[in-house]
């Protein structure tokens, strides 16, 4: 069973799903540690209470970037971890790190990449008059936002959308998307050749899961 690390920093609604995916069978793998840089953080909480083992490590009490990855990378090692999931983890990885995890260490950003990429994604979609945004999970890569594309769910922008609001429809197809990932990761059937992603869909998984949600 595929081990999974995930990285987070605030209040881990997408660790959460990860968890009632798993629980209830749908995604075929284990959560073997949860790591989260700032202390009493709602996601440990999360993770504790479903019986994941948990690892604090602020960013704050290390030297550099560098320092701070290399504690993270050795804890997801001592905890067998094979792909790792960021979900809500607010700190941009150093280089290194990344190289370590090539292929191995996914992201889910609220926007439709590559449009929208950064901070501030369902401002920006609002901002430059979308008619169209949503999630997009893909695998990390030395920029910002710029990885490898795995999936992506379209979300409509509303007439009577405000951040707020897109926010929380956006939210909701990544608590469907990531778990779909992962287990998607966790059978095999996920292909990555140069900054191509390939999906092998299991019988019975059509493609319409990827298809603009009516009024998400």
């Amino acid at each position: 069973m595929l081990r999974v690390g995930v990285l987070a920093s605030g209040s881990g609604t997408n660790l959460a799903a990860l968890i009632d995916s798993i629980g209830a069978g749908a995604v075929r793998a284990e959560i073997a540690v949860v790591i989260c840089n700032v202390p009493g953080a709602l996601a440990l909480q999360r993770a504790e209470a479903a019986g994941i083992p948990t690892v604090c490590i602020p960013h704050r009490t290390h030297a550099s970037r560098e320092a701070f990855d290399a504690e993270v990378s050795a804890a997801l090692e001592k905890h067998g971890v094979e792909l790792v999931v960021l979900a809500g983890f607010m700190r941009i990885l150093s280089a290194a790190f990344v190289r370590s995890w090539h292929g191995r260490l996914l992201n889910v950003h609220p926007s439709l990449l590559p449009a929208f990429p950064g901070v501030a994604s369902h401002k920006q979609a609002l901002d430059a008059g979308a008619r169209i945004t949503g999630c997009t999970v893909h695998l990390v890569d030395e920029g910002t936002d710029t990885g490898p594309i795995v999936a992506q769910v379209a979300v409509p922008i509303l007439a009577t959308d405000d951040e707020t609001s897109l926010h929380a429809r956006i939210q909701r197809q990544e608590h469907r998307l990531l778990p779909w990932v992962v287990g998607l990761f966790a059978e095999g059937r996920v292909r990555l050749e140069g900054r191509r992603v390939h999906l092998e869909l299991p019988p019975g998984d059509p493609d319409a899961f990827l298809q603009v949600p009516a009024r998400a």
